[in-house]
């Protein structure tokens, strides 16, 4: 199976699908490595995994699989199977430090 980076207008998946790269209405270009947006999913699931110490510290090696835009968010999907995770738009620029 050969894995192709998914683009979304202003989002995609780098090349090696290891970072979302988000571009801003400023011409910048943010950079959030798909473990950190892994690590930061706040669906049910995870938080329950993280309420009940199941959540791991890391994801090494995780890909973007998916991208999913739903106009207010992002809907990413990972190599890991999990894609039940939604990134609002302003979520996603606060985790890239904006």
């Amino acid at each position: 199976m050969t894995l192709v980076a998914p683009t979304v207008a202003d989002y995609e998946a780098s090349a090696d699908l290891a970072t979302l790269l988000v571009r801003t209405a400023q011409d910048d270009t943010l950079s959030l490595p798909a473990e950190q947006l892994r690590l930061s999913c706040k669906c049910a699931h995870c938080t329950r995994a993280r309420f009940d110490g199941r959540f791991p510290d890391a994801f090494p090696g995780i890909a973007i699989t998916e991208i999913g835009d739903l106009g207010y968010g992002l809907n990413i999907s990972f190599s890991d199977g999990h894609n039940r995770g939604i990134y609002p738009k302003p979520y996603l620029l606060s985790l890239a430090g904006r």
